[in-house]
């Protein structure tokens, strides 16, 4: 006999009704010509259908049962393979090496490969499109950093929208950046560098690593904040502009604090402010920007952990779980505080939150300063 599938129980089932109309039509037909056997054949051919159906309903059921008990157990537990994790900079800079360190933990976690995939470019826009188009089963993240929010101002026809495309993880980490300027213009607080800028408009220069970057997003921050007027002078890289400042060449810098440490200490340069909203364990003598007379200032660099949207929660929240978890070991912090980081874990839900925050703002501050990048 031919085996027969699903669809033909189904079609049985469906039949069933029709033979007990065709019956009801049967049986008057039996009676009236008063057939003893007509009736009983009539009889004895519904009895065996109703068998029929009984035993396909009834392997229908087991067939329905069986595929809903072995669903879990087909179901491979996450993560199951190498995991993909774009880092949209080139090897060997702040966002690689924070990406590698997590890569290393999650590897330990859970056995699984976690590949590092260096897709630098345009502010980070061509790998963070690159997640943002991935498939959403949670094989594939990127670690983006506070560039992810104001790109969206930056650039005109961006791929992506952040908001929308993009599922939030964790936070990771905090890079603490300070105002440092050079002795020679004779201030020692945030109070008398603004005085000094309002007295001389346009003639202070602060430098920056590039055009759109961080340092030059959150000095013009300060800049709509307080009104002051100061040149901006780009360089390719922050090398070139800790160069151009130890030479004189300008009088302002926002930079990572780790960065120029050691210039502090040896007076090259003067330290006035933490940009960010507390102070920083690695120079904790420093005041915040807003504790210095710029109420609300607040300038964070940091880094996190996003997949591309519609990766099923179950897995966002496993691996938000996961990073929070590698974020409070000894180990990992010691490595990040040497280049100068602070761990700086959240739920996905508070990374969200603050993710819309920083867009909204940094779109305020890109029109009022009339930054574009081409």
């Amino acid at each position: 006999m031919a085996r027969r599938g699903p669809g033909h129980l189904g079609q049985l089932l469906v039949a069933a009704p029709r033979q007990q109309q065709g019956l009801r039509a049967a049986l008057p037909a039996a009676h009236a010509s008063n057939d003893l056997g007509r009736k009983r054949a009539v009889l004895m051919n519904f009895m065996s259908s109703r068998a029929v159906y009984a035993v396909a309903g009834a392997g229908l059921i087991a067939a329905s049962t069986l595929a809903l008990a072995q669903k879990p157990s087909q179901e491979a537990p996450y993560p199951s393979k190498s995991i993909r994790m774009i880092v949209p900079f080139a090897p060997g800079g702040g966002t690689d090496i924070i990406g590698r360190l997590v890569a290393q933990e999650l590897i330990a976690a859970w056995g699984q490969p976690v590949i590092v995939d260096n897709r630098g470019g345009s502010g980070g826009t061509i790998g963070t499109n690159l997640a943002a188009k991935s498939t959403p089963d949670g094989y594939t993240m990127v670690l983006c950093s506070l560039g992810l929010t104001y790109a969206t101002a930056l650039y005109r026809d961006l791929p992506y929208d952040a908001r929308k495309d993009l599922t939030p993880i964790s936070r990771v980490a905090s890079q603490p950046f300070v105002y440092v300027v050079t002795p020679s213009i004779g201030v020692s607080s945030m109070k008398e560098l603004i005085a000094l800028a309002r007295s001389r408009p346009g003639e202070l220069r602060y430098g920056s690593g590039g055009a759109g970057g961080a340092s030059h997003l959150g000095t013009e921050l300060l800049r709509t904040m307080t009104g002051i007027d100061m040149v901006h002078v780009p360089y390719k890289g922050t090398a070139p502009a800790l160069t151009a400042m130890l030479a004189g060449e300008i009088h302002v810098q926002l930079i990572g604090i780790a960065t120029v440490l050691p210039h502090i200490k040896a007076g090259r340069m003067r330290a006035l402010a933490v940009s960010g909203a507390r102070r920083s364990a690695v120079a904790p003598e420093l005041p915040t920007v807003a504790e210095s007379g710029v109420a609300s200032y607040e300038f964070d660099v940091w880094y996190g952990m996003l997949f591309p949207a519609g990766t099923p929660h179950p897995i966002v929240d496993k691996v938000n779980a996961e990073i929070n978890r590698a974020l409070k070991s000894l180990a990992l912090g010691q490595r990040f505080a040497a280049l100068g980081l602070e761990p700086a874990g959240n739920t996905r839900e508070e990374f969200a939150k603050l993710i819309r925050s920083e867009i909204a703002k940094w779109h305020k501050v890109v029109q009022a300063a009339k930054i574009r990048i081409q």
